[in-house]
């Protein structure tokens, strides 16, 4: 549905998932967590035409989809939002025997769970990660994932937010140092990804990052060596003693609250009156 201008119908948002949706990559020091992310930026946008709305997020890096759906999901039915985001099931995927067909078929029973309760909710299918090496691997399972997506929203009238078609986030720039998670640019894209796929007008215009430099062979096999010495290896031990990045992180937002308004621009300044004349 498109809603004119910048207005929208919504008044409460929750966001549930992992790492993606608690914005890691994102770095903002000032928020909780110390991360800002799409789901943040997609909150700014839609606080801007409707003083009263508020934003919990709930996500948690690290989190398997079993995970996702034990902890997060009774929580934000209990938080009766009109506005659901759900993106799960990319660590599973990651690991040996993540099987795309199990995930999806579980996913479909959350999204129906969340549509009975009268929300809209938004699907996330993965982007192609052809480019990326630690996660060109998996590549034909997230292909299937996102196939059944597709029909998972089709069923329950979800929304997708269709992140393999958005091949500018491809770009090298568009993601973390750590070639797992997207940069301050990619979360931005993706907010206004998922807010076009809502049909809601926003303040949100394209990035365009620098160009990166020129680099030599030995310039680009001294980073992967950097690369993997300070964030494949790290990821790969933590999956050997079956720990997470998450197991000490809480939710950022685990209850409904208002935008903070210093994550909004500040409003333009209003014009003094005119003087009244003299002897008025």
């Amino acid at each position: 549905m498109q809603h004119p201008g910048m207005e929208h119908p919504y008044t409460r948002y929750v966001a549930l998932g992992d790492s993606f949706t608690e914005g890691v990559g994102d770095e903002e020091p000032d928020l909780p967590n110390g991360v800002r992310g799409w789901a943040d930026r997609v909150a700014e946008e839609l606080a801007r035409t409707n003083p009263g709305f508020e934003y919990a997020n709930l996500a948690i890096r690290g989190r398997l989809l079993g995970q996702i759906v034990d902890e997060q999901l009774e929580p934000a039915i209990a938080l009766q939002p009109d506005l659901v985001t759900i993106s799960a099931g990319g660590n599973d995927l990651i690991r040996p025997g993540g099987d795309p067909d199990a995930l999806a078929a579980r996913l479909d029973d959350v999204v129906g769970r969340l549509r009975a309760t009268g929300a809209e909710v938004v699907l996330f299918n993965g982007p192609d990660i052809a480019m990326t090496p630690v996660l060109r691997s998996i590549r034909g399972k997230v292909g299937i994932y996102n196939a059944n997506l597709w029909g998972v929203a089709a069923k329950h009238g979800a929304v997708m937010a269709d992140m393999w078609s958005a091949r500018h986030l491809q770009q090298p720039q568009m993601w973390a140092p750590d070639r797992l998670h997207f940069s301050a640019y990619g979360h931005h894209e993706i907010a206004m990804l998922v807010l076009d796929a809502l049909g809601v007008a926003h303040a949100l215009t394209h990035m365009e990052p620098e160009p990166l430099p020129a680099r030599s062979w030995q310039q680009t096999r001294l980073e992967d060596l950097h690369w993997a010495r300070e964030h494949l290896a790290p990821w790969v031990l933590r999956r050997l003693r079956g720990r997470s990045s998450g197991d000490a992180i809480l939710p950022k937002r685990p209850t409904p609250g208002p935008v903070l308004p210093h994550e909004l621009p500040p409003a333009p300044p209003h014009e003094l009156p005119p003087e009244p004349p003299e002897g008025a």
